[in-house]
Parts: structure tokens; sequence; C-alpha cells
């Protein structure tokens, strides 16, 4: 008797258990799909800010900047203008015709007293105005100077009236030894060599030199029309092949 109330509570409590669950978790469907369905629904039953927070996307992020643009190089062109030849040049239409008028004559009075000349004076000045004429342009002498006037030995080589050619020294020849002697002359205002001196030169032909040179004649060096005396140099060559 005991054995079977065991197997009979043992079968009724298996069958309320297996009820009881079913019903449990149709109920709690039934919640799920409830808070699921309603915000669904209704929105505006939902607080404000959960909704935004949960429809609002972040904004995208800003773009990049753009590069910066490249340095433009600022080519400066000079432009001249040109002149075109073939371009007639603006003549002005009218053209104005400026009369200067002369001076007035200068008038020199004469002298009281005189009848000689005209009492309007004339462009001698005082001498016109009395009837002598132009007075004469004074001249000047200019003093000679104090000793010899330096000339060029250029010059003076175009005042030789007689000219002794200089004789090459044997020596000096067989030596092969050729080139210029410059000698220092004083001419005096007949035209005759006064001082001879020796500047330079080589040494086997200065005596030659100064020998033929102490011979040569000038023409009278003029100043202001007068003769005077001449400080000049007097080149002699001497060539082997001459």
């Amino acid at each position: 008797m005991f054995e079977d109330s065991l197997v009979e509570s043992s079968g009724k409590i298996k069958t309320k258990s297996k009820w009881w669950m079913i019903a449990t978790f149709s109920f709690n469907a039934a919640v799920v799909a409830t808070m699921i369905l309603i915000p669904l629904l209704y929105p505006e039953a939902l607080p404000k800010n959960s909704l935004t927070a949960t429809l609002t996307a972040p904004p995208p992020p800003p773009p990049p900047p753009p590069p910066p643009p490249p340095a433009q190089v600022i080519k400066v062109i000079k432009q001249v203008a040109v002149m075109d030849p073939m371009t007639v040049p603006k003549i002005p239409k009218e053209i104005k015709m400026v009369k200067e008028e002369p001076p007035p004559p200068q008038q020199v009075a004469g002298v009281a007293g005189m009848g000689m000349g005209s009492g309007s004076g004339s462009s001698g000045g005082v001498m016109g105005g009395l009837g002598l004429g132009t007075a004469p342009t004074p001249q000047v002498k200019v003093a000679p100077p104090k000793g010899p006037t330096r000339v060029s030995g250029g010059v003076m080589a175009g005042q030789i009236i007689n000219k002794t050619t200089p004789i090459y020294p044997p020596i000096a020849r067989a030596a092969h030894v050729s080139g210029a002697v410059v000698l220092h002359a004083i001419i005096s205002k007949s035209g005759t060599i006064q001082n001879l001196t020796v500047v330079s030169g080589p040494e086997m032909l200065r005596a030659n030199a100064v020998d033929a040179v102490k011979q040569w004649r000038y023409k009278p060096y003029l100043l202001n029309g007068e003769p005077t005396e001449v400080d000049t140099t007097i080149t002699v060559n001497f060539n082997i092949g001459g």
C-alpha cells in the first residue's frame, strides 16, 4: 500500500512539473516579446535621451586639409617700345613764327666842341666817335726763355743741313757689336754743335758716334722769329748689315 502511494505520487509530480515548465516558458516568452514590440510600436514611450543616443550616429571626422598650392614663380618681362622705322613722324599743322626785335643801336656821344665824327658815334668806341678810326691792337712780345730751348730729337732731325755718316769700328764689326748711341747735344743759334755728351750705347761705338755728330750742321731754330739755342738728344744707329 505504501508502494502504491509512492508510485502514484511520483507520476503526479512528473505531470505537474511538465505543465509548470511549459507555462513558465510561455509567460517569459510573452514578457520578452512585449518588451521588444512596445518600443517598435510606440517609440515615443521610450526616453528621448536613450532614443537619440541609439539613433544618432557620431559625426564623421573632418576631411584632411588640402595640400598647399605650389609656389608660383613670377617672371618679370621687360617690354621695350620699339619704334617702327617706317612710321612717319607727326608734323604739326600750324607753325608759329616768332619774330625777334633787333637790339637798339648803341650810340656813343662825341666829344663836345669837336666837329670831327658824327654825333651818333661808331662801332669803334671813343676813337670812332672822334673820327680817328679803330684803335690799333697792341702787340705783346714774349720774352725769350733764358737758356736753351728744349726740342725733341725728331723735330731737330728735320733741321739737319750737313750730316756726316759715322764710321763703323772694325773691332765692333768683328765682335758683332751693334746698337744705338744716344747723345745729349746743345745746338747754337747758328746751328753748330756746342756741347755733346754720351747718354747711353755700346762702349765700342760711342767715340765714332761723337766724332761724326760734332761735324753735323742744323738750320737755326727760330722762336718768335728769332734764332735760339736748342737742348735736344741725337740717336746714332750702328747696324752690321747697313
